[in-house]
């Protein structure tokens, strides 16, 4: 999978341009944000959860920071971020994590401000009750120990009723399907399954303010990278009514990882996404934004 990154970061670089944003599906392009920042922690971002009023944002780095922000608008443009908050994510024994155990990737937040991280390198959920404190790592059942070491958790979702639900990114059942994972406050079970199609594998996961469950996928490919937006209806007895929103050609945008869906004051449905450039000064941290149709 490294070895993909790095071709499709190389091709990405002459392949970029605006003739190539284009986009497939019934989601409207609104445009995309470079956003630069010159802290050694800057970077590297996988996650996103945007506040109901579009300007609030908490965005979580693949190397255990978490920060709050205020995205600056012009109508349906960014312009500008202005940062607030930066902290280290810790460990269960308040310690700043590094490394592998370090690897955070996804991000949900509950009502009551409880902040929900999943982890890639060694596959767990932890729950925060402040973005500075110390983790409560919820049980890992036998399924999450025996994920791929680079293809676990990078998505994560909370629902209505405040259940949490992950995917793995590689990992997948006999049959070839992505497994959801559903927390329902006191153990773990497999809540339904969802079809994997062609080579886009599950980065980020949200659920939108109509109820529906929201999946950005990526395909790193040997000319670049390609984003996918689908979503689903989740019922008692599984996922109905999937959808593909957009799906960019190659080098649209860069390496979209972070997802959140929230309604924008005309009452519209938008896509909020986040790209994680690796640390690397040939990427770039964009912003990209999508009109979803109801």
């Amino acid at each position: 999978m490294r070895l993909r990154l790095a071709f499709a970061i190389a091709a990405a670089l002459v392949l970029s341009g605006p003739g190539l944003a284009v986009d497939r599906g019934e989601a409207q392009h609104l445009g995309s944000f470079t956003w630069r920042g010159s802290q050694p922690w800057f970077g590297g971002f996988s996650a996103i959860e945007m506040a109901s009023d579009g300007i609030g944002m908490t965005v979580l780095s693949d190397r255990a920071t978490i920060l709050t922000a205020r995205v600056q608008r012009d109508g349906d443009q960014i312009t500008g971020v202005e940062i607030d908050t930066v902290h280290k994510v810790r460990s269960s024994k308040n310690k700043v994590l590094k490394g592998r155990v370090g690897d955070s990737e996804g991000l949900a937040i509950g009502p009551d401000g409880v902040i929900y991280i999943s982890f890639e390198g060694v596959a767990r959920v932890a729950r925060y009750t402040r973005p500075d404190g110390p983790a409560e790592v919820l049980p890992r059942p036998d399924a999450f120990r025996h994920m791929a070491r680079n293809g676990a958790f990078e998505g994560l979702a909370i629902d209505a009723r405040g259940r949490l639900y992950t995917l793995p990114e590689s990992s997948r059942t006999a049959d070839g399907s992505i497994p959801v994972y559903r927390w329902d406050g006191r153990a773990w079970s497999t809540a339904f399954h969802l079809e994997q199609r062609g080579d886009f594998l599950p980065v980020a996961a949200d659920f939108g303010p109509d109820g529906r469950l929201y999946v950005l996928e990526r395909d790193t490919g040997a000319i670049g990278f390609r984003s996918r937006l689908r979503r689903w209806n989740v019922t008692a007895n599984g996922v109905t009514g999937e959808e593909t929103l957009f799906q960019s050609r190659i080098s649209s945008h860069d390496n979209l990882e972070g997802l959140s869906v929230w309604r924008d004051g005309q009452g519209r449905l938008r896509a909020t996404m986040v790209s994680d450039d690796n640390f690397l000064v040939l990427q770039r941290t964009e912003l990209v934004e999508y009109l979803l149709p109801d």
